[in-house]
């Protein structure tokens, strides 16, 4: 059994992934693949300069995250472009390495599983949630964005009443890290009896 974990940008996905992978649980992460794929020698890295020019590398080679994020988040355009070269290598290593991985589920950590329709590959949706106001504030703080870049990178993302809409399951992060592992408890309790 497959366990889409999705949410807004800074809802709080990783830190209920690694709840859940505590629970020794399979979690594959749609981030930490992207990462893997730009590293330097990957050709998803030579897509991404030959695309954008050598203005997104910084001078060792590396993708500059924070000069790509400004192009693609103020550029929908760009965005796509972006999409489209790292979207097909990530789900390609996602259902792999899930296939591999043991346990009675996996959960497959994908920020835009819907906007990418990438909910066709699991079982379940779950959407960790909290306020907007609360996502600002905490990617401001975490990224060090101004806000006008927070919004634009929200913007970017289905809306949270949408996000709502397709989940089978919602974890709602806003009142503290041990009610949070409370319900990651319960829910986990709930796959393996599901899974089985």
């Amino acid at each position: 059994m497959r366990i889409g974990l999705t949410g807004g940008i800074a809802s709080g996905k990783s830190t209920v992934a690694t709840m859940f992978s505590e629970c020794d649980v399979a979690v594959i992460d749609s981030d930490l693949i992207a990462r893997e794929l730009v590293m330097p020698g990957q050709p998803a890295l030579k897509e991404i300069a030959a695309e954008f020019g050598a203005s997104v590398l910084d001078a060792d080679g590396q993708l500059d995250r924070q000069q790509m994020r400004a192009l693609v988040f103020a550029d929908p355009a760009m965005r796509h472009r972006l999409e489209a070269i790292l979207h097909p290598p990530i789900r390609a290593t996602m259902l792999a390495r899930a296939k591999a991985a043991e346990g009675p589920y996996r959960l497959l950590v994908i920020p835009l599983l819907f906007e990418t329709g990438m909910q066709t590959l699991v079982d379940r949706v779950l959407v960790v949630d909290c306020p907007q106001q609360l996502q600002l504030e905490r990617l401001t703080a975490r990224d060090g964005s101004d806000e006008t870049t927070a919004r634009q990178i929200l913007a970017a993302q289905i809306s949270r009443s949408e996000r709502l809409a397709g989940a089978d399951d919602v974890l709602v992060n806003a009142d503290g890290l041990d009610r949070l592992r409370a319900a990651v408890a319960r829910l986990d309790r709930t796959y393996r009896a599901l899974a089985a």
